[in-house]
């Protein structure tokens, strides 16, 4: 009876009869339940953290579209504004050369009119000098009425005719 006495064999009973006890409650079933209920609970995280990445990704490859849309939206509007402002540099180019060309257009027929007023003036002048040396040559050659009179004829008809 030496096996009665020993502390390891109580122990060994002892742990066999809390064994027992814990089938008996149902134990391994519990702790089965509470296994599976957290590998559920983790399998849940799990879908939902990749979930969540693939929302992140899909949500990172729009951005990166919008990105390459909007920076080919403002290559095209500094595109279009420098073809903007070359049509506008060469459309006052245009304006520039078209109102040089009507000034110079109009320099010229100021000074053909000049040229037109002065040689009238000196015609006006060579005709006035004309008649008073004509005047004096026939009053001195011509007395009397009838001199005054082809004096007076030959003024009006000269002044006439230059004129």
């Amino acid at each position: 009876m030496h096996i009665f006495t020993d502390a390891e064999f109580w122990v060994v009973v002892a742990f066999v009869i809390f064994v027992g006890v814990l089938f008996k409650v149902g134990a391994p079933r519990m702790i089965a339940d509470a296994l599976d209920t957290r590998a559920a609970r983790i399998k849940t995280e799990l879908e939902e953290a990749r979930r969540v990445r693939d929302e992140a990704e899909a949500l990172l490859a729009e951005y990166k579209r919008k990105r390459g849309e909007a920076d080919r939206e403002a290559e095209a509007i500094v595109s279009a504004a420098r073809d903007e402002a070359e049509r506008v540099a060469a459309e006052a180019k245009t304006k520039v050369e078209d109102f040089v060309a009507r000034r110079t257009k109009m320099a010229e027929t100021k000074i053909a009119q000049a040229e037109a007023q002065a040689i009238a003036d000196v015609r006006s002048a060579a005709a006035d000098a004309a008649v008073a040396a004509a005047e004096k040559i026939l009053t001195e050659t011509a007395k009397g009425k009838v001199g005054d009179d082809l004096i007076a004829q030959g003024i009006r008809d000269l002044k006439a005719k230059l004129n």
